[in-house]
This record gives C-alpha cells, sequence and structure tokens, in this order.
C-alpha cells in the first residue's frame, strides 16, 4: 500500500522549482491512555477551566487569549489579531545554502520527513537528488507551514530526498551546563570498557531486533483485565549485589558478556596483549 502524502510544497532550487510531496516518516504508535471516570457511575469526566479570582467554570465564549508579559500581567489577543500574527503558510521550501550534512549535529533534528515529486516534478527532483549524492551536500531551507516558519535540511536518502526540520540555536542548551563531576580514568580500567564493548559490538545497526516491551506488556495486561482476570503485579526481581570497585564492575560485566556470548555460540573474545599488560601493572603496584 503506497504512503498517503500529508501536505504539498515546492522546493526553490536556485530558479528552479520542484513540486513535492510530504510524507511522514514515522508511524506514531497509538499512546496506552487512560481517561478519568466517575467512580459511583462509570461516566467520563469533563475537563473544565475555572478562573481562580470568582471561583466558577468559565465557558469557551468567554475565554480570551493572552501574552504574560510581567508577572500577573497580560496583554489581551482577539481571534482576528492571533491570526494576522502568524506566519504565512507559503509552503515553499526555499533553501538558502549547502551544507556537508555531518556538520549538522544531530541535536538539531526535530523531526523527518519523506519527499515524494509531485506530478510533473519529477525530473527536477531526480536531478536535485543526483545532485546533492553527487556532491556529497544537504540543503539547509526556509519552510514555513501552519503558521510557523521551519529550518529545515533536505538531503538525498537512497534515490529520492527526505527533509528534516531542525531546532533553531535558541532552542537548544549548551551541554556546558551540564555538570559532569572530577574523575581520573585509570588505563586498565579502560582497556576493560573497550573490551566490553567491543564484545557487545554489532556489525551494523538492526532496529527490527528492539520493541516496546513496556508497551507489550501493557497491553497483555490490559487484555487480561477486559477479560475478567485480576491483575497483579509481577513479583519483585531480587536485588543485585552492587559492586562499589569499578575495576571489580568492569571484570564481572566482562566476564557475564562472555558468558552469554558463549550460551548463544558466539565467539568470545579473548582478552587483548594491552588489557593483559594493563591488569599485569595494576598487580605489581598493589604488591609493591
Amino acid at each position: 500500500m503506497s504512503a498517503r502524502p500529508i501536505s504539498t510544497a515546492t522546493v526553490a532550487f536556485g530558479l528552479v522549482s520542484v513540486p513535492v510531496k510530504l510524507y511522514s516518516a514515522s508511524e506514531a504508535t497509538a499512546k496506552v491512555t487512560f481517561n478519568w471516570l466517575h467512580k459511583d457511575c462509570g461516566s467520563r469526566l469533563r475537563q473544565q477551566y475555572v478562573c481562580k479570582v470568582h471561583g466558577e467554570v468559565v465557558e469557551r465564549d468567554d475565554m480570551v487569549k493572552g501574552y504574560e508579559f510581567a508577572k500577573d500581567q497580560y496583554v489581551l489577543f482577539s481571534p482576528d489579531e492571533l491570526k494576522a500574527l502568524e506566519e504565512k503558510s507559503t509552503e515553499s521550501i526555499e533553501i538558502t545554502e549547502f551544507v556537508p550534512a555531518e556538520q549538522v549535529s544531530r541535536q538539531f533534528l526535530s523531526k523527518v520527513y519523506y519527499l515524494g515529486p509531485d506530478k510533473g516534478g519529477e525530473r527536477a527532483y531526480r536531478l536535485l537528488s543526483r545532485a546533492l549524492q553527487d556532491t556529497g551536500l544537504s540543503a539547509l531551507a526556509k519552510y514555513s507551514a501552519r503558521g510557523k516558519q521551519h529550518l529545515v535540511m533536505v538531503r538525498p536518502m537512497g534515490e529520492g530526498l527526505a527533509m528534516e526540520q531542525l531546532l533553531y540555536p535558541d532552542e537548544i542548551r549548551s551541554f556546558d551546563e551540564v555538570p559532569l563531576g572530577d574523575g581520573a580514568v585509570k588505563d586498565e580500567e579502560l582497556a576493560l570498557a573497550k573490551q566490553l564493548i567491543e564484545q557487545a559490538a554489532a556489525k551494523a545497526f538492526e532496529p527490527e531486533k528492539y520493541e516496546d516491551e513496556v508497551r507489550k506488556r501493557l497491553l497483555e495486561q490490559i487484555e487480561r483485565k477486559i477479560a475478567g482476570q485480576e491483575i497483579t503485579a509481577a513479583p519483585a526481581e531480587e536485588p543485585q549485589t552492587q559492586i562499589i570497585d569499578l575495576m571489580e564492575a568492569l571484570k564481572a560485566s566482562l566476564a557475564k558478556s562472555q558468558d552469554d556470548a558463549a550460551a548463544k555460540g558466539k565467539r568470545v573474545r579473548k582478552p587483548s596483549d594491552k588489557t593483559k599488560t594493563a591488569s599485569k601493572r595494576k598487580r605489581a603496584g598493589e604488591t609493591s
């Protein structure tokens, strides 16, 4: 079954116009939600807005939107004024420059759309896709839709194009705000950590190996409840012994990884010479 477009737009590439259709790149999984009901009769409850000054329910017709410009001080806007403030939706993807895609940090990524050619734009679409592939560049562009202007990046995907909606710089917090604390990395610990990573390394990303296990379990329990069965909490797991020593924790993790690999019939990586040397150095330091 062919994907259904969610919108149309035009990619402005110099004086070349490329009519395209936008497709959602993901399929949102229905969120498992629970509704508030009246305990006595089981009817669903309705959300209401209450004025904190008068303590009474305010109906929709008596509501107006406002912007808080100072503490508890608002400037009010009518529906027509709010509409006038919106960015005009041009449905145009206006390319401004071309950059290597790897220079756009992943933290800027907000959402991904697939682009397909619209009627009459097949040749221009393939031309842009091929040109981006051959140059190794991606296009940064401005895209106005639904009252907002978005920063986007158009990049090749296979023989086609994808559009990544990006965040603006002022929407991203600096990693410098994250406290990292102090802690020196020891050579022998680093060697074991690298070996543990190599032991669990895969040759390729295989997303089909993963699923939302929590959602699956939740839906199974709901089906049991619908069938009239009682839902009971799963038995609590026995608390694992906490290993305080980082070196011992790495050794235990590596041993478990090797046991798991052996159980699955995988080839177990032996400790590297660098790891052995680091361990010997550590033992020598302990006995000196």
